[in-house]
């Protein structure tokens, strides 16, 4: 098939967007399939092709390369944050007939969301750290919000799964600083509740109604939190899979995951993230594009679980299309 890989977008993650989207392309070429990188940015949509930049036509959805038209039949979606993340391009592909390799509209811009996200899970039962909503336009009382989460505790934007503006805060005083950066990248911010706990990322894709589980990761930061830099910086965190828990556990955290799959209408490969404090799993928050470059987690754990990627890819784009 033509599959258009979509990459780029509008907030921070942009690079990272890019890397992952080169490495999907190999994984796909090896599936046997042509791959063309389509770079989204304000609205542009352009083919990446031979040192070329050429305009995607939205509306016929195909281009133009080398005097020949090529269509395409299938998206895969690598934008990390808005507009890949938080539904926008779903619900143009949706109007389109386009099918694509992640969640909907409405799940996407659910998940996107922590605190909406956090909220919806509560009232099915799923226990998340306490935390409150600041919106830009509003001036927040900080004293009732850190009598709520109290200290230390976690600030961060709303929307957005790369950890930019994220800070963890010890003291009343850094609680205004920390929601200006928060701020910054986004409109909301939401200040969390700090649980002292083990951190771990169950990732899953569910095709043809069977859940495949991939193995846990236990996520051990150098610095004070998974930030950006531990993130992305090679030896600033410990990615241990399978993670170091006992298998009890791992199987509620496995249970959790697919339920919040199920109950969050989710698509394709995610990945759910929690803290582990005594016997209690926390929710922290649902990332439903997760990376996908050499250094990302899913791919790691797609390896441990004995699987190749392009088959999982493969897998992927047969149920979407079945």
């Amino acid at each position: 098939m033509n599959i258009a890989i979509f990459s780029g977008g509008d907030s921070s993650e942009f690079e990272i967007s890019v890397k992952s989207a080169k490495q999907v392309k190999r994984w796909l070429e090896l599936a046997g399939h042509s791959c063309f990188l389509v770079e989204v940015k304000k609205g542009n949509w352009t083919i990446l092709y031979e040192d070329q930049r050429v305009p995607l036509d939205k509306n016929s959805f195909s281009v133009k390369l080398n005097r020949k038209n090529i269509s395409f039949d299938f998206v895969w979606n690598t934008i990390h944050g808005t507009p890949g993340e938080d539904g926008k391009l779903q619900g143009c592909f949706d109007m389109e007939g386009i099918p694509y390799s992640c969640s909907n509209h409405l799940s996407s811009a659910l998940t996107f969301n922590k605190y909406t996200c956090k909220s919806f899970l509560m009232h099915h039962g799923v226990l998340t750290p306490e935390a409150r909503l600041v919106k830009r336009k509003l001036e927040p009382d900080l004293e009732a919000i850190a009598e709520v989460v109290g200290f230390p505790c976690f600030v961060k934007p709303n929307s957005g799964g790369s950890s930019f503006g994220a800070a963890k805060v010890v003291r009343f005083e850094e609680l205004k600083p920390a929601l200006d950066e928060a701020l910054r990248e986004d409109s909301e911010a939401i200040v969390e509740r700090y649980i002292k706990g083990t951190e771990v990322t169950c990732g899953l894709m569910k095709i043809r109604n069977e859940f495949t589980v991939f193995p846990i990761t236990e996520i051990v930061p150098k610095n004070e939190f998974f930030d950006y830099e531990a993130k992305y910086t090679e030896g600033r965190a410990e990615e241990i899979t399978p993670a170091r828990i006992p298998i009890g556990l791992a199987s509620q955290c496995v249970d959790l995951a697919k339920m919040i799959y199920d109950l969050t209408d989710c698509s394709g490969i995610i990945r759910a993230d929690f803290i582990i404090k005594g016997n209690q799993i926390y929710f922290l928050e649902l990332n439903s594009i997760p990376g996908m470059s050499g250094e990302s987690i899913i791919p790691q754990q797609v390896e441990k679980a004995g699987m190749n990627m392009e088959g999982v890819l493969q897998q992927i784009i047969e149920n979407e299309l079945n």
